[in-house]
């Protein structure tokens, strides 16, 4: 059943009312928002009519309504009006945004922490940069008696280490050997791309320096494998119990975070919202995920989600989610596009 004017307006004020106040929506309340030339029992009776469409529930006898999950996905879908930035909050997160050294790793970091300073709600974000990560440099460093730091370097800014302990000391000859041999191989090579049956025959390919410098061989694999693995961070988890959701679902949310990939891969393009109780693996049952991917080269390269209750302020916060993956896309195009220029220049000079 289609449902007219009048009870869109009505359903949009009880979803605005609701979201101000937590608490239930009578009709004296609707009526005080709206300016309807209708009695209060019209505005019951309409009321009765989103109940029974499952628009709306009545928490208990004679008490006002409030929005089911239907009736908030159609808010937000036909009745809400977004409100957009200004000038001044935009330059506000231009400039948070920038913040420290600009790598991929940072400008992530960033908008997890403004996003979730501005909405004051948990962030959730998912990153697929492996897929875009090329090896620059890989470096073993001496660390102690028998003990070797091997660090990978990539396009993205990102620097991963693994200590490793041999059971005899390398001289300096073998630590430079090994830096030629594993940067003539690698250099280049997108980090997902380091596969066993590769490392398996570059240690043939070692020759004689095969027995003493496989251990470093082993250690780049299990490091690029650490550096492919789909990285899922929480931020501002602690204001989810601020802002009502039950202690024991934030744990729960905690400990099966990564639970959270299949849902974040949704963020195809654009906005997406799941409801708690939508989602098994959405451990946070009466509350709802605000979810938008950002790109490098028009593919997506992971997403944001916010996190909070049903009653969450979508006006406000859908336009803040949705500048900062816009403003994220870009700044990642230009960290990119800045290593590429930087690893020509020193391919040049060496």
């Amino acid at each position: 059943m289609l449902i007219d004017e009048r009870k869109m307006l009505i359903l949009s004020a009880v979803v605005d009312e609701y979201i101000k106040t937590g608490e239930p929506v009578g009709s004296n309340a609707i009526l005080q928002r709206l300016c309807v030339n209708v009695s209060s029992a019209t505005v019951r009776n309409d009321m009765a009519l989103l109940e029974r469409l499952g628009y709306l529930e009545q928490p208990h006898t004679s008490a006002g309504r409030v929005p089911t999950y239907l009736g908030y996905r159609f808010y937000i879908d036909n009745l809400m009006s977004p409100k957009p930035l200004s000038n001044k909050e935009k330059q506000l997160i231009d400039s948070l945004l920038i913040r420290n050294d600009l790598t991929v790793d940072a400008v992530v970091d960033n908008a997890v922490n403004v996003l979730s300073d501005l909405t004051q709600l948990a962030v959730v974000s998912k990153s697929s940069m492996p897929v875009f990560s090329v090896i620059t440099r890989v470096e073993v460093i001496p660390a102690g008696r028998r003990l070797y730091a091997l660090l990978i370097i990539t396009s993205a800014g990102t620097i991963k280490n693994k200590i490793c302990r041999i059971e005899f000391d390398l001289s300096y000859e073998q630590l430079d050997y090994f830096a030629r041999f594993i940067n003539e191989n690698l250099n280049g090579l997108n980090i997902d791309r380091v596969t066993s049956e590769m490392l398996q025959n570059l240690a043939v390919a070692l020759g004689g320096y095969m027995v003493s410098l496989s251990p470093l061989l082993n250690a780049v694999y299990e490091l690029s494998g650490e550096m492919s693995k789909v990285d899922i961070n929480l931020k501002g988890e602690q204001r989810l119990i601020t802002s009502g959701v039950k202690a024991d679902e934030v744990v729960s949310l905690l400990a099966n975070k990564n639970d959270l990939d299949g849902l974040l891969s949704k963020a195809f393009d654009g906005i997406s919202i799941v409801f708690g109780k939508e989602y098994e693996s959405f451990a946070v049952t009466n509350s709802s995920m605000i979810m938008s991917p950002y790109k490098i080269k028009a593919e997506q390269a992971g997403s944001f989600g916010v996190i909070g209750p049903l009653r969450i302020d979508y006006a406000n916060v859908i336009p803040h989610i949705e500048y900062i993956t816009r403003s994220v896309t870009k700044l990642l195009a230009d960290v990119i596009e800045c290593d590429d220029g930087k690893d020509g220049l020193i391919n040049e000079q060496e």
